[in-house]
């Protein structure tokens, strides 16, 4: 996923010369050193200060430049939450932060860096867009797509080898879900690459027992789309919300209004419940806070029978 970023980043900068890059010593984590040897004077390392990084990057956005800024996820969220708010969105500058490794995806980083509370806080900044693309093609569109519209954005990357679930035909808009496969029984809203394929997996599970789960990639937060919540909560009358992020003001809480509000059906929500995270494989990360493809099938069985 991180090579994919990278390239995409490049191919923006070569045909727009407002694109710049800011890192806060992560290059190498976050797999952009191929736009630093292509870009070298658009290239800023900014050292471990990443708030300074964000200031610095709507200082450049106030000078006519669309910066990217990248760092690991709890940095983005946690230490450089004021300038983000203040200095880019209030100011009403354009800076496209990129928060790496999202919740369990830190694996041996462990909970000091076990993001799952950056959705939630980036939410309550106003008219931020906050996404997460779940395969390398739907990075890719929705990373041009948010270098072509003007403010904020706030992405969560996954930066490792990711299953390709798209055709490279397929068309992504910010605010825009996509369904992934139909159905009639219940709707599986996942956002970010595990819970998507995990989501995709616990259908072929309920297939199996004659139950008809629709999946859908949302993968844009916010702005939520509405209209396809409100489409599949009337179609099938019940919502399995799927986040690698707290179960409180994440995509699940955003559906959870969406719905209280315009057309109450019955909804779970899987997530990580008000926990801090640990060191652990992926595979044990995802068993420990009930993110498998098994765990989201169960909920939906209980969801099915009224349970």
């Amino acid at each position: 996923m991180r090579a994919v970023y990278a390239q995409t980043l490049i191919e923006l900068a070569e045909a727009d010369e407002r694109i710049v890059l800011l890192e806060a010593d992560l290059m190498k984590a976050s797999g952009t050193r191929p736009f630093r040897e292509r870009f070298p004077e658009r290239t800023f390392q900014m050292g471990v200060a990443e708030a300074n990084m964000v200031s610095v990057a709507a200082g450049l956005s106030a000078t006519g430049k669309i910066p990217f800024a990248d760092t690991f996820a709890c940095f983005a969220a946690r230490r450089a939450y004021d300038q983000f708010f203040i200095s880019g969105n209030y100011a009403r500058q354009t800076v496209k932060l990129t928060g790496t490794d999202p919740g369990i995806a830190a694996l041996y980083n462990g909970g000091t860096h076990m993001t799952f509370e950056d959705i939630g806080l980036m939410r309550n900044i106003p008219q931020l867009v906050v996404f997460e693309p779940a395969d390398p093609v739907s990075l890719r569109r929705l990373v041009i797509r948010n270098a072509h519209t003007p403010g904020c954005a706030y992405m969560r990357l996954f930066r490792q080898q990711a299953n390709v679930l798209y055709a490279e035909s397929e068309t992504f808009e910010l605010g825009k879900g996509k369904v992934c496969a139909d159905g009639t029984d219940v709707t599986l809203i996942a956002s970010g690459v595990i819970p998507l394929n995990e989501a995709l997996a616990a259908r072929t599970l309920l297939a199996g027992e004659g139950l008809s789960a629709a999946v859908i990639d949302m993968h844009t937060v916010k702005p939520l789309d509405t209209e396809l919540v409100l489409q599949y909560a009337k179609k099938t009358g019940r919502i399995l919300t799927c986040e690698n992020h707290q179960v409180i003001n994440g995509l699940g809480s955003a559906v959870a209004e969406t719905l209280s509000e315009q057309y109450p059906v019955r909804l779970k929500r899987i997530g990580v419940c008000d926990e801090f995270g640990e060191v652990g494989t992926l595979d044990y990360l995802k068993e420990r806070f009930g993110l498998t493809a098994q765990h989201i099938a169960a909920q939906a069985r209980r969801l099915v029978a009224n349970d």
